[in-house]
């Protein structure tokens, strides 16, 4: 198996990608709105990525709100994580959103954001953020996993350790935050801490300078060091999207400094083919060379 989760490019597996599932076994797939179309068609394309590689996890990124895959009219919507003010209705919510998404045949979701939400950053964060409140925030979104867990489909925390305080969407371009250490365990850092036992955690592309004042947490070995042994987490830790315009580099070149870094995952979302298999191909080398 490739510690890889790759996208594909349409409504239905081409031959190109069967033969590439087959070949490297991904860790798993992901699937964005390109790929659903509605319900039916979403349950065949998952059933014959199964068939191929039963090993494979399939993967969305359903937050709800503003980041959802699955839209109306095909598909049920949820609300965003701004809007919940209980852990029993953030429960119950994802509870219903992980049992919708096992009827899809889904095994895994990018969720919940354990992100703190910082009025003077950027808006990527803004409304999936459960709010300003470590206390709170790491309350709601263990309550989000746990109604995912309970439903059968395994949560994905993001993004360790913190986006919230991003000026700049990492997207676009890479953020930095200069924030001491001290302020950082009480606030951002905390929650992940509080959550160190969840199954998988996805990465920030930002440079934290308390942590390495050169590479983004992605690709900084003293990074995901200190999310290993300071915030003491033990689950899967996958990057997030390498294409992302906040890192820089060939795309074998990053792929290699994420894995040696000390990510698990690596994570490529657009679905083009040759990227995909440029990938594939670098883990395998990367997996070789250790």
């Amino acid at each position: 198996m490739v510690n890889a989760v790759i996208g594909i490019s349409s409504i239905s597996l081409s031959t190109e990608e069967a033969e590439l599932i087959k070949k490297y076994t991904p860790y798993g797939v992901i699937l964005f709105k390109r790929n659903c179309e509605n319900e039916k068609q979403v349950q065949e394309l998952n059933q014959s990525i199964k068939d191929i590689c039963p090993e494979c996890k399939i993967f969305i990124d359903q937050e709800g709100g503003r980041v959802a895959r699955l839209r109306k009219p095909n598909f049920n919507e949820f609300p965003a994580a701004a809007t919940f003010d209980t852990e029993a209705t953030v429960y119950e919510n994802y509870f219903k959103m992980g049992e919708y998404l096992k009827f899809l045949k889904f095994d895994i979701n990018c969720a919940p954001v354990a992100d703190l939400f910082f009025p003077f950053a950027d808006n990527i964060i803004g409304d999936r953020s459960f709010g300003d409140n470590v206390e709170k925030v790491s309350l709601f979104a263990r309550a989000a996993a746990q109604g995912l867990i309970d439903s059968g489909i395994i949560p994905v925390i993001k993004h360790i350790p913190g986006h919230g305080r991003a000026l700049v969407d990492s997207h676009l371009e890479l953020p930095v935050i200069k924030e001491g250490l001290t302020v950082l365990e009480k606030t951002d850092f905390a929650v992940f801490k509080n959550l160190k036992d969840l199954p998988i955690a996805m990465t920030a592309h930002i440079i934290y300078t308390a942590l390495d004042p050169i590479n983004p947490i992605t690709i900084s070995k003293k990074a995901i060091d200190y999310l290993r042994n300071e915030l003491e987490f033990k689950g899967l830790i996958i990057s997030d999207d390498i294409n992302m315009k906040a890192l820089k580099g060939s795309l074998s070149s990053l792929t290699k400094e994420i894995f040696n870094a000390g990510c698990d995952l690596v994570l490529h979302c657009n679905g083009n083919l040759e990227e995909i298999k440029e990938v594939l191909r670098s883990l395998t080398e990367a997996s070789l060379q250790q």
